[in-house]
């Protein structure tokens, strides 16, 4: 019998390889999309399209939680002129897994992780730190998946490839935009 696991997703990229891999690794992986800090509205939509057609192709379930994007303005006050993984990226990574720890927390699920450390631009490292803080707090289990090793960020990059995503050329907020 597969063990649920909450999964913050950002987009349909950085989650098709991580599906396959925790299906592989005998979880069945419940996709959450919250995600406040995509900017402008138009992205976030465009992002959340994707995610929505490839959850459906692979029978996965989707929760779409409200967005909250004067929360997460309010999270990283002081911090919008940090370059990209400095500060503000911490902060917004917690903000991110904090709500997705609250969400597993209310559906009773054991386990969560993140599909943010399939990206070879974030520090997965900074990322298992404040998700292994948050898990201890809420009493859950933060399953480390490093998704970009094994040549998973190149997995999932021929993934989308094959399924023609979208492929956006910014994290996702404003202060990222290139």
């Amino acid at each position: 019998m597969s063990k649920n696991v909450l999964v913050h997703a950002c987009c349909a990229v950085c989650s098709a390889y991580p599906i396959d891999k925790l299906r592989e690794d005998g979880y069945n992986p419940i996709i959450y999309f919250f995600n406040p800090n995509i900017y402008p509205q138009e992205e976030h939509e465009r992002r959340l399209e994707e995610l929505v057609r490839y959850t459906k192709k692979k029978d996965v379930e989707l929760i779409i939680d409200r967005q909250d994007p004067e929360g997460w303005y309010n999270c990283i006050i002081g911090l919008e002129d940090e370059p990209e993984r400095g500060k503000r990226c911490l902060r917004c990574f917690e903000y991110r897994l904090l709500y997705t720890v609250l969400k597993a927390f209310q559906l009773e699920y054991e386990y969560f992780t993140t599909t943010l450390t399939v990206s070879p631009h974030k520090n997965s490292k900074d990322i298992f730190q404040i998700a292994q803080e948050l898990a201890k707090k809420y009493e859950l289990t933060f399953l480390d998946y490093d998704f970009k090793k094994n040549d998973g960020f190149l997995k999932t990059m021929k993934i989308a490839k094959e399924e023609g995503f979208y492929r956006q050329n910014y994290c996702g907020c404003e202060f990222s935009i290139m």
